[in-house]
């Protein structure tokens, strides 16, 4: 019996048909750059947050909400408008060092937050199967791989979209605790803590992790992709025609995937706060150690579901920075790029990504620690950050970019208040370190 004869005789057909009419399966880049953003390193940072100062950082959340939202809908609107990922667009607008400056940054950040994430995921996949480490580190690493080079970009995307439910794990937690949720609602707009060096490093690092230089990339590109995949192969500045739907799609997207990013944010750290800070188990350095911690306090319950999100996050995040050093750097040097086509037409693109990945694998098995090589990721994405946020407010008020589709003033202010404080957070990086 051959595959498809085997699909209508158990019925896999009609659920892959109901699958790909699903709403999910119709939202666009926003809900995995959403996702892709609780990477492990991610978690282990709101971990950290919950474990250390309990209730008190829950109020990050809906600060960072909006600022992020708006950084990202720009990068969004910057693709769909002018058929062009980020790079290309700075390649265009700015001076060569400017590009090769940044991208180069991106690739080195990326590479270091990959090692650190496939080494979350391959301690974590230990835990849950008793499966060495290193051995799982490796199957994550060639899996992932291996699905962005061969399979194209509208089927791989299809199950990214699916795997960002593994972040629903955290909201699930709370079901197996305590909760005390009128201290939550208080705790949330009115915090109580003493503002000290450990109190902002950790808001620094939840800024940071929050608003990240890949995404920035990554959501552009895939605006691209998404227009291309979906047969629409001119940019709005070609044809204007769709733009009244395609700019709507987009807000609804962006700031939606932001919202489902910051709400399973806010479930980790209250997860964590609600059971780890509790009982004063505030010292967390990995994701795979709040799973652990977790266990004896909550239950093999929630320490498998937050063990599992940590595995399904991860192979949404491992994919998403790759790929985004990818897109800058085939972008930047003329090459072309996209997860739609054929490694063999787009051989540099397809060994950008494998570099990366393989390189994040490498660092397992060298005297670097994943942890600092997360801290220097961290490092370079504080320092990133602020002039690329810049450049890109600047490249989506420009109407030589983007034509009669300049970003709105809200937009504009609320990106703004966003590179003010991601400065601040830069700056705070450097004088607390």
């Amino acid at each position: 019996m051959d595959f498809n004869a085997a699909l209508r005789s158990n019925g896999l057909r009609a659920l892959w048909t109901r699958l790909k009419k699903h709403p999910l399966a119709r939202l666009g880049p926003g809900v995995i750059t959403g996702a892709a953003d609780d990477d492990p390193s991610g978690i282990a940072t709101y971990s950290q947050a919950g474990a250390q100062f309990g209730l008190n950082m829950l109020w990050t959340m809906p600060l960072t909400f909006p600022l992020m939202a708006a950084v990202q809908s720009m990068c969004a609107n910057l693709g769909r408008v002018t058929g062009r990922g980020l790079a290309a667009n700075i390649k265009i607008a700015f001076p060569p060092i400017v590009l090769y400056v940044v991208v180069a940054l991106l690739l080195v950040a990326n590479t270091l937050n990959i090692a650190a994430d496939v080494a979350a995921m391959g301690e974590v996949a230990e835990l849950v199967s008793g499966v060495n480490r290193h051995l799982m580190t490796a199957v994550v690493v060639f899996g992932t791989l291996l699905l962005q080079v061969f399979v194209p970009y509208h089927r791989y995307v299809f199950f990214l979209k699916w795997l960002t439910l593994s972040l629903l794990a955290y909201a699930a937690v709370l079901f197996t605790v305590h909760v005390p949720w009128e201290q939550v609602v208080m705790h949330t707009v009115w915090p109580r803590f003493t503002p000290s060096a450990s109190a902002a490093a950790v808001v620094v690092a939840i800024f940071g992790t929050t608003i990240s230089p890949y995404l920035f990339f990554w959501q552009a590109s895939e605006e691209v992709e998404e227009m291309q995949a979906n047969h629409h192969s001119e940019s709005l500045l070609r044809d204007a025609r769709p733009a009244s739907t395609e700019l709507r799609r987009i807000r609804w997207d962006t700031w939606s995937g932001m919202l489902y990013s910051n709400v399973a944010a806010y479930f980790i750290i209250l997860a964590t706060a609600v059971t780890l800070h509790v009982a004063g188990v505030t010292d967390i350095t990995t994701a795979a150690q709040a799973a652990s911690a977790l266990r004896p306090l909550a239950g093999d319950f929630a320490y498998t579901l937050f063990a599992l999100g940590i595995l399904g996050v991860g192979l949404i995040g491992v994919p998403v920075l790759a790929g985004s050093g990818a897109y800058a750097l085939a972008e930047a040097m003329g090459w072309k790029e996209g997860l739609e086509r054929k490694f063999s037409d787009a051989t540099g693109f397809y060994s950008i990504i494998a570099v990366s990945v393989l390189a994040g694998l490498g660092i397992q098995y060298s005297p670097i620690s994943p942890m600092k090589a997360l801290f220097w990721s961290a490092v370079i994405n504080g320092f990133v950050a602020v002039p690329l946020m810049v450049v890109i407010i600047l490249l989506v008020s420009k109407k030589s970019i983007m034509g009669d589709f300049t970003s709105s003033r809200p937009v504009i202010v609320l990106a703004s208040i966003a590179t003010a404080v991601m400065t601040a957070a830069a700056l705070s990086m450097f004088f607390l370190g």
